[in-house]
């Protein structure tokens, strides 16, 4: 992996009143951090970040990082955006050594379409998405590749099965990465039960109704026979 330049330079007002001046003034806020020493407030300009990644693809970006003072070589660890306006906030440096191993999450692709849903009109769940890893920073691959064409349905891929070179894998190697699972079939019910239960709430509503009518006569005649009750009196 290609280690990008970036220039940045040291953040002298800190909090969210400085973070806030800094954007104002087209700058994103961050940090670096790590390797036992005490973390260092930076600043770095929006266009500069942007063009300096321009053409790179995948996470875990290697930068050497200029600032008055010195430079850092750093993985980019988080990069917080605005939700709304996709505006960076934040930027997390994680000051390394390209000679000791780091630990990092790194993307799944799955390539090829199964043979269980060409043919057998399965379903292809993509279940792991990140696998940890680790290794030397220049050894961290943009993401990792799996070949799901030869799955039929009831067949999985396995973190076991990932072929990564220069790489010790931390995720537990039987954890599932994509699974092939048989389509979804919405059960019918017979014409004849259908039928069955359509006219079955009809007589119901009807027998509701004869039991009111029968209750509604029989207050009727006891108030008739009340009143020739009172007539004889």
């Amino acid at each position: 992996m290609a280690v990008i330049q970036l220039r940045g330079t040291r953040r002298e007002q800190l909090g969210k009143g400085g973070a806030r001046k800094a954007r104002a003034a087209g700058l994103i806020p961050g940090v670096v951090y790590g390797h036992g020493e005490p973390p260092v407030p930076v600043a770095i300009e929006t266009r500069e970040f942007q063009n300096a990644l321009r053409h790179h693809k995948g996470g875990n970006a290697i930068v050497n990082l200029a600032v008055s003072g010195g430079e850092y070589t750093a993985l980019i660890r988080d990069v917080q955006y605005d939700p709304l306006s996709r505006e960076i906030l934040h930027l997390d440096f994680h000051h390394i050594s390209l000679t000791e191993t780091v630990e990092v999450r790194v993307t799944v692709h799955l390539n090829g379409l199964p043979l269980g849903v060409k043919d057998g009109g399965g379903i292809l769940e993509h279940i792991t998405r990140e696998i940890e890893i680790r290794c030397l920073p220049t050894a961290i691959p943009s993401a990792l590749e799996a070949d799901v064409s030869a799955l039929n349905i009831g067949d999985s891929i396995h973190v076991r099965d990932l072929v990564v070179p220069d790489v010790t894998i931390l995720t537990d190697l039987d954890t599932t990465v994509a699974t092939v699972v048989p389509p979804t079939v919405m059960e019918e019910k017979p014409v004849e039960e259908a039928a069955a239960t359509a006219t079955a709430e009809p007589e119901v509503i009807a027998k509701g109704k004869q039991d009111e009518e029968g209750e509604a006569k029989e207050k009727e005649k006891e108030k008739e026979k009340g009143d020739k009750e009172k007539e004889k009196k």
